[in-house]
């Protein structure tokens, strides 16, 4: 079914692309996402797999019926299929992203999708020699903000930081952001959260 991880192949994934991606293959999502980004890198296409994989990560936040496509355990393999491939063309993604939604399908791992793209993304930041910063927000983010965003973690950081954007309707306001390990965390809800724990102190 092509250079995608599956019992069968997992060994010459994991081997792969070891000095890029570091531990990221620890995980099978990690390991999808490696394959992927190998067949990108061999085709020059990481930035057009990349906006593709943006598209997805924005259906999966904004569409209930494509979530409940790639999360419900009672969908087909041949429907879930089907489905993907429907919505791929819907989104006018590239034939790499379409094909291995597709496996994804038949492998039964398009649960697998949310952490696939974080880690697409985070070998593709790499890549470039940038930083990954994770942004979560109650609501999606406007272009400009977007921007806006990236101009400030630039300066916090000293270099450029490429963002992965997600959304988490339970936040009240604000954004969580983490870069590596550090928490930077100016939600709403975390601030009552630690407010209401101090006051129980």
């Amino acid at each position: 079914m092509g250079p995608f991880p599956d019992e069968k192949d997992r060994n010459r994934v994991e081997s792969s692309s070891g000095t890029l991606s570091g531990g990221i293959q620890a995980s099978l999502a990690g390991r999808y996402a490696t394959a992927l980004f190998e067949l990108a890198r061999e085709a020059k296409s990481i930035p057009t797999v990349e906006a593709s994989l943006a598209k997805v990560r924005a259906a999966l936040d904004e569409s209930p019926d494509f979530k409940a496509l790639t999360a419900s355990p009672l969908i087909s393999r041949v429907d879930a299929g089907k489905g993907v491939a429907a919505s791929a063309g819907a989104m006018a993604l590239d034939l790499t992203t379409t094909h291995f939604l597709g496996v994804l399908a038949a492998n039964r791992r398009l649960s697998q999708l949310p952490a696939i793209i974080r880690a697409f993304r985070g070998l593709a930041s790499r890549w470039r020699g940038e930083t990954t910063a994770e942004v979560t927000s109650a609501h999606p983010l406007a272009e400009e903000q977007v921007v806006e965003l990236k101009q400030q973690l630039r300066q916090r950081v000293g270099r450029e930081v490429a963002v992965d954007l997600s959304v988490d309707k339970s936040l009240l306001g604000g954004l969580v952001v983490r870069i590596g390990s550090q928490m930077i965390d100016s939600s709403i809800r975390t601030r009552l959260n630690s407010l209401a724990h101090a006051m129980k102190g």
